[in-house]
């Protein structure tokens, strides 16, 4: 394994680490913190994975893992008629997921594709991105133990958790000081509100796979149309050839060589003809369409007769894949059929994970790409992989995101990079681009390369008015401007909050 750190390949190691799992053991914490002038850096869980993991923007702080406040605090006054679900930042989506499958099964929440043993809270006030929309709109009323050691609560928590309020109405009275806390460094989040999501009589997920790579500005055109007519119910995630067949390459892997008898060596040269076979395509979008059967037969039919000139295609049920498995399963000693086999074996977590169950698949097909098969997911950080993410909002404009993506594959190509891109329709006027390059972090020349093309994809997209909407540890100074009338009325709402800098001091945030 590669010795500790994390998988961008730059890392601040702590001086040492501090695990609370109190409130008021947090405001002890920050109170001698500001006597001794160490800064403090918390995590929920650590799995920020290619943003930065665990590693704090600078030396010399005191890591503070919040992993093991991981309670439900609200569980049993959860119901179909209050669907908030008042967490801890240890809390991890594959955790609300088993809990709700247990005790609520008509209920289910926004996940991501990061991992089942990621932080709901960490990824949502880091604004990352689930399948049923942007998560930063997924919590409100939050509790914080500021950097004085004061104890804030927003809406109308302050109201008292007894209060018929507090679990309820997200913007409480007043200004909303909310998304003050989302990608801020003015404190520490110790629980939060929610939003859980109902179950709908139907639920399918719809794959579009583009006829013609030329075409895909009209496409997103498209898309964004079916966003604001309310057709797509979940956020649409379109996928290039890179990454989709690199999300699917391990679980086809795993079948034919479990199922089939395939060597190691043997699968990896069928997956490539698999996958070359089903998922021909430059891009595949997958979304989800919900609603009563009329809703869904409706808007299937609207879709079709929008897209079906641009892309084939093709709707998935539980049902469809399990008699398609079945089928091709027992006739997997015919090429055609063992390549159906593998691809469903393949497809089946990213069909449920667009339709609300997490997977640890993309996590563990990393691991699988890098010859590390046999390491649980929580450690990717040991591996040789090495993940950097360059993340850009864009308009929702097909002509200029085809226009913004070509330059970035240009880019990449100069290094020696391919660029692995999913464009997530989450509003109805913009889109988030997940963009990442994969590399050895064993091998220094390499990570120094990854680096650099990074910073040239960042200098891109600067050049052209735009930004990301996410930041890695590593890039803070490349992003924060002191400059900026912006970035210096954070820093002046940071002596409010924090006047001793200690709080994870230079993230999203002048030092």
């Amino acid at each position: 394994m590669t010795a500790p750190g994390n998988v961008t390949g730059v890392h601040h190691t702590p001086v040492k680490a501090i695990s609370p799992t109190t409130v008021p053991e947090i405001q002890s914490l920050i109170r001698r913190a500001r006597q001794d002038k160490i800064p403090l850096y918390p995590i929920s869980k650590g799995h920020n994975w290619g943003y930065g993991s665990d590693s704090p923007v600078t030396e010399g702080n005191i890591l503070v893992d919040l992993s093991g406040m991981n309670r439900i605090l609200n569980a049993e006054a959860i119901s179909l008629a209050n669907p908030i679900a008042v967490i801890e930042p240890g809390v991890t989506q594959g955790q609300l997921h088993a809990f709700l499958a247990e005790h609520y099964p008509d209920l289910t929440f926004n996940v991501t594709g990061a991992g089942c043993e990621t932080s709901l809270i960490g990824c949502a006030l880091d604004r990352g991105v689930g399948y049923f929309g942007p998560r930063r709109e997924d919590l409100f009323g939050l509790e914080i133990v500021t950097g004085t050691g004061e104890i804030l609560k927003t809406g109308f928590r302050r109201l008292g958790e007894d209060s018929p309020l507090a679990h309820l109405h997200p913007e409480g009275l007043g200004p909303s000081l909310d998304g003050l806390f989302f990608q801020g460094n003015f404190g520490i989040v110790t629980s939060a509100c929610m939003r859980l999501r109902p179950r709908r009589p139907r639920e399918v997920a719809v794959s579009l796979s583009l006829h013609h790579s030329e075409n895909l500005g009209e496409l997103v055109n498209q898309l964004a149309q079916l966003k604001r007519d309310g057709l797509l119910t979940s956020v649409t995630h379109v996928g290039n050839r890179a990454r989709n067949h690199s999300t699917l390459t391990y679980g086809i892997a795993h079948y034919l060589e479990n199922s089939c008898a395939f060597s190691p060596a043997q699968s990896l040269v069928e997956s490539e003809r698999v996958l070359n076979l089903v998922a021909p395509s430059e891009w595949t979008s997958l979304a989800a369409v919900t609603g009563n059967r009329g809703q869904v037969s409706s808007a299937l039919r609207e879709i079709r007769r929008r897209v079906g000139s641009l892309a084939r295609v093709l709707v998935i049920t539980d049902r469809l894949l399990d008699l398609g498995f079945a089928v091709s399963h027992a006739l997997r000693f015919i090429p055609s059929a063992r390549a159906v086999a593998a691809a469903i074996h393949a497809m089946r977590p990213l069909h449920r994970l667009a339709l609300g169950t997490p997977t640890d698949i993309p996590i563990q097909n990393l691991l699988w790409k890098v010859g590390h098969p046999s390491l649980d997911v929580d450690q990717l950080d040991y591996s040789s992989c090495g993940v950097l993410f360059v993340s850009p909002a864009l308009p929702l404009n097909g002509a200029f995101v085809t226009e913004v993506i070509a330059g970035m594959e240009r880019i990449a190509k100069d290094y020696g990079h391919c660029l692995y891109v999913t464009l997530n329709i989450e509003t109805a006027t913009s889109l988030v681009a997940v963009i990442n390059l994969l590399f050895d972090r064993d091998d220094n020349a390499k990570v120094e390369i990854a680096h650099r093309c990074a910073d040239a994809l960042l200098a891109f997209l600067q050049e052209r008015g735009l930004s990301p909407y996410r930041a890695r540890v590593d890039m803070m100074e490349k992003i924060v401007s002191p400059h900026d009338p912006h970035w210096q009325t954070v820093r002046k709402l940071k002596d409010v909050f924090d006047p001793d800098n200690i709080i994870a001091p230079g993230r999203y945030n002048l030092p």
